[in-house]
């Protein structure tokens, strides 16, 4: 088969222009950047109404053996609008930090992804890059404003903020700034977490309009005064500058798929140390202008599908009609015991083993009272007996179940998916409810989570983390979400115990204050903000060639 470059640079587009008209966008809110791209002006989403159905794809727990869920995601958008249907993708923009390291990028694959490939794999529109410049002058003028007299009383050992970098760099993770002469600024201990798990990522993809972001970025809060007082980005009077590098970022960006569906591509958080979501806007860019929204969270449904439903869609207003949890034969026989490189091999043993991991899944979305549907991303290796073991599991639980061929087939291939789908949004209404309440402590929230959702028996919170709790307490930020940093290949925090571990603990190392998004994250185990490169990074394969080729991306 071709790879996923050669497929892309082969793809017919229709200028973005033309869709963007077609979906009842204004032309004067159409912002080209090229003939393929552009972004979409917020006046576009004014006294317009939110007509559409919107269905969340989720995945079981990821493993080397591959899911599939952004293919899949894009793959339904596109079946659906075979069957006539108006049908909107809407994806995270992917980071160069894995793109360069080692998952790759996030448009799909096969015949199912969404194009112009490399351009959204690579700088895109900018977005992440203002991200970071954003994120950075407010770490600037944090340490301007300590060198410059400290009006605010700073303790510069309880700064919260830190720098960032859209790159996978380990030796960021901990560092010193401010060596050198006086001139040069105070020394302090520092760090950098990638971009994507920055809070201004959070911020711009949670808010609901440019007043909503200038009101999230005041309320950052980026370290504490020498009294214990929260301080604030408001305090340092970095707002309106940080809004000014974020005005064409908060703009959605408009892309299509190898069918020229539609794809709405805005926000890159990370599943594991972030929300994980594309951003509301996108969302709701989407609802407005389409019969069903098909969007994505991160990872698996642990970690993306939690924070969609108890942190995107309580803020937002959003009610999930459907969802979609994507399984292959492949992942959970890897799931089951099996080795990666014989997982071509029939095997109902290893299948009947790792099913586990999707029951937990089914147990988990059900939790929501949103109608739920599986689909299975077919391998060329699955066998008749495999695929007719696990339809019939599945359907002996009451679930739907269809198996698509999206990656080979495209839009074709998921046909079958989409039929089921329409299917159970027909027959089921969603009492889609979260988790938790809001007036949960932020200690119950993680309890609730790590029960309910990964299967824990119990939670261990350091000396440090309990005080940090009175600490978010005492200022007023119990009522937030609780958004977890874990890993993505474990329902638990050691990421070696794969299907579905019982009986361990989670581990609750550090809590970080993110009052601009509206949450605060709880980092387990031993999950990193700042990944390290592998071994031999995939950057090494990539290369550009005279007449402007890529080679080594995909």
């Amino acid at each position: 088969m071709k790879s996923d470059v050669q497929i892309s640079s082969e793809a017919t587009l229709k200028p973005i222009k033309d869709l963007a008209l077609k979906m009842g966008i204004d032309e004067k809110d159409i912002e080209l950047y090229g003939n393929y791209k552009a972004k979409i002006s917020l006046d576009a989403l004014k006294d317009k109404e939110e007509k559409g159905k919107l269905v969340l794809v989720t995945a079981i727990t990821p493993t080397p053996a591959g899911e599939g869920k952004t293919t899949v995601n894009v793959g339904l958008s596109m079946a659906l609008n075979r069957l006539g249907h108006s049908a909107v993708s809407t994806l995270r923009e992917p980071s160069l930090g894995p793109c360069f390291g080692i998952k790759g990028g996030a448009a799909g694959g096969g015949y199912a992804q969404v194009v112009p490939m490399a351009d959204i794999n690579l700088h895109f529109t900018g977005d992440i890059h203002a991200m970071t410049a954003a994120n950075n002058l407010l770490a600037a003028l944090i340490d301007n404003h300590i060198h410059s007299g400290n009006a605010l009383d700073i303790d510069v050992n309880r700064i919260l903020w830190k720098r960032c970098l859209d790159m996978n760099d380990r030796n960021l993770r901990n560092v010193v700034v401010g060596l050198g002469t006086k001139a040069d600024g105070i020394p302090r201990e520092d760090g950098f977490n990638i971009t994507v798990a920055s809070e201004i990522m959070a911020v711009l993809c949670l808010a609901n309009s440019m007043e909503d972001l200038k009101v999230r970025l005041e309320r950052i809060v980026v370290g504490f005064n020498r009294s214990g007082e929260p301080v604030t980005c408001g305090e340092l009077e970095a707002t309106g500058a940080l809004a000014l590098l974020l005005k064409d970022a908060l703009k959605p960006n408009l892309v299509q798929t190898l069918e020229n569906t539609p794809a709405i591509i805005h926000g890159g958080p990370f599943a594991n140390i972030a929300h994980g979501c594309n951003s509301v806007l996108a969302t709701r860019l989407g609802l407005m202008t389409s019969d069903i929204v098909v969007t994505e969270a991160g990872f698996g449904a642990d970690l993306g599908a939690e924070k969609f439903l108890d942190i995107k869609c309580p803020m937002a207003g959003f009610k999930p009609d459907a969802i979609v949890l994507v399984a292959t034969i492949r992942a959970l026989k890897m799931h089951g015991g099996k080795a990666k490189n014989d997982l071509g091999t029939e095997d109902l043993e290893a299948l009947e083993k790792g099913v586990v991991n999707l029951d937990k899944h089914i147990e988990n979305m059900q939790k929501y009272n949103v109608p739920l549907m599986v689909t299975i991303n077919t391998f060329p290796t699955d066998t008749e007996a495999e695929l007719e073991w696990l339809y019939n599991y599945v359907n002996d639980k009451g679930i739907p179940i269809a198996a698509n061929q999206v990656f080979a087939k495209g839009g074709e291939g998921g046909e079958e998916m989409a039929k089921v789908l329409l299917d159970l949004m027909e027959k089921e209404e969603s009492n889609y409810t979260p988790l938790y309440d809001s007036s949960q402590s932020i200690k119950e929230k993680i309890e609730t989570i790590a029960r309910e959702i990964y299967g824990a028996d119990a939670v261990h919170f350091t000396k440090a983390v309990e005080k940090q709790l009175k600490e978010i307490q005492a200022i007023g930020l119990d009522h937030l979400p609780v958004c977890m940093a874990k890993t993505q290949y474990s329902f638990s925090d050691d990421p070696t115990l794969l299907g579905r571990p019982e009986g361990f603990d989670l581990n609750i190392r550090e809590l970080r204050i993110s009052a601009g998004a509206g949450f605060i994250v709880a980092l387990t185990g031993a999950v990193m903000t700042m990944p390290g490169l592998p071994r031999r990074p995939a950057a090494l394969n990539m290369d550009v060639l005279e007449d402007g080729e890529i080679i080594g991306l995909f």
